[in-house]
């Protein structure tokens, strides 16, 4: 039996519905600080923040992974979080900025990751993640954006050191920031690996890198000082005395900024070093090609001559006296190879062969 195809269905459509996924699926860690010690047990994140309240002292920290807009929206009821900071941290993707929403303090940091590659291939170089902080008087939000960005060894180093933790909420903050501060100095010194190898390789006497690895490698330098740079105005907002944060916590944070200033340097240093390495690569490109077309053309000379000869003498004409005499072959076969080595001499000493 024939089916017509334009005819509608009288089937009822089926929506189907959305699944939602429980917030315990997004939560990495939960955990409740007081006196610079985490109490033991497990606690759901609303349970924990109602016991810090109802009891007056300590703080929770929660650490969230990519969580979905229905999951956020939980968490941001239970914490008293903004609209529009939780937009930003299901959406991912931001800049590196500092907001405060009423008492909440709302930081974002870009994190950055080392991948390991073959100078000689187009490759990825550079991974980048990102890391919403929601600071509060008595709590601390960390949502997490890529698979480099864990901060489990964050969290056991700050447990061993209970005069950190004392420090309240803000020290979580700072421990956070150190840390993804010290990653961009370690995926600099990697890159200022990378940099120095091509360097060597560009003015070596025979190199066969490609400048599409360079372009590459300056590409990864922009992704890498989008993510970088921009931190410095949050770093210098928050080690204001206005920034709501303690003066040992805004210590801490001064040495922060310090070392990422040391990072921003060096990106920046990178990327006109590439740019020099690009200019001097099209440089002895557009040198090589013109050796190359030079040795062509003292060829071309080389071949011109004796072709040029033959071609009278094979225009066969009957009045030429020459082609009668016994001694006419072996003395154009002289002449050519006497001006072919004349221009050979010519050539090698103006440096064309």
């Amino acid at each position: 039996m024939l089916v017509d195809p334009n005819r509608r269905s009288d089937r009822p459509k089926v929506s189907l519905k959305r699944i939602p996924v429980p917030v315990a699926r997004a939560v990495v860690d939960c955990g409740i600080y007081r006196d610079g010690q985490r109490l033991a047990g497990r606690f759901g994140f609303a349970e924990a923040l109602a016991q810090v309240r109802d009891n007056e002292g300590g703080f929770v920290w929660l650490g969230l992974h990519e969580p979905d807009a229905d999951q956020m929206s939980a968490v941001a009821e239970v914490f008293g979080l903004h609209p529009l900071a939780v937009e930003d941290a299901v959406a991912g993707r931001q800049r590196p900025k500092l907001e405060r929403y009423d008492d909440t303090l709302v930081l974002g940091l870009r994190t950055v990751a080392y991948v390991e590659h073959d100078m000689h291939s187009t490759s990825e170089i550079v991974l980048t993640g990102e890391i919403l902080i929601f600071l509060g008087p008595d709590f601390v939000v960390a949502v997490r954006h890529g698979e480099h960005s864990g901060l489990r060894q964050v969290r056991a180093e700050l447990e061993a050191d209970p005069d950190r933790l004392r420090l309240g909420p803000g020290a979580v903050l700072h421990a956070i920031t150190d840390h993804v501060v010290d990653t961009y100095l370690e995926v600099v010194q990697e890159i200022e690996t990378d940099v120095e190898e091509m360097e060597q390789e560009v003015f070596s006497p025979r190199s066969r890198l490609a400048i599409e690895s360079i372009y590459q490698l300056k590409r990864e330098i922009v992704e890498l000082r989008r993510s970088v740079i921009p931190l410095s105005l949050p770093l210098q907002s928050l080690i204001r005395p206005d920034s709501g944060l303690s003066k040992e916590v805004r210590r801490y944070l001064r040495d922060v900024a310090d070392h990422h200033t040391t990072a921003a340097e060096r990106v920046h240093d990178f990327d006109d070093a590439l740019s020099a390495l690009i200019s001097a690569t099209l440089a002895r490109i557009a040198v090589r090609q013109n050796t190359d077309m030079r040795r062509i053309s003292a060829l071309v000379a080389l071949a011109a001559v004796p072709t040029m000869i033959a071609g009278i003498y094979g225009m066969n004409f009957e009045r030429m006296p020459e082609l009668k005499l016994a001694w006419c072959y072996p003395a154009v076969l002289t002449v050519m190879v006497l001006a072919c080595g004349g221009l050979v001499v010519i050539f090698r000493r103006n440096g064309w062969l």
